[in-house]
């Protein structure tokens, strides 16, 4: 007996779904942004060029925040845009 077609899809969608042997998940760690993230930082993941300039995340937001206060000085006032609201 044939199966109907919804039912194949079903099987197929439960094929797809299933994780091989192969793949090794116990070494895995859920999430480690998440509470960074909730705390209203944002990731920011760094070309290698770049990231090789820096020792360290605080050497980063260092330098980021002496970019940021030079680009403030010098544009003008800008209307706030929808991620600021």
């Amino acid at each position: 007996m044939k199966k109907g077609h919804s039912e194949a899809k079903e099987a197929d969608r439960m094929d797809a779904d299933e994780i091989l042997p192969e793949y090794d998940f116990s070494r895995s760690r859920r999430n480690k942004y998440a509470s960074r993230y909730r705390a209203g930082s944002i990731v920011v993941v760094l070309e290698p060029d770049v990231a090789g300039v820096f020792t360290s995340s605080a050497e980063a937001n260092q330098a980021l925040r002496a970019l940021a206060a030079i680009i403030q000085k010098h544009q003008p006032l800008r209307a706030p845009s929808r991620r600021d609201t």
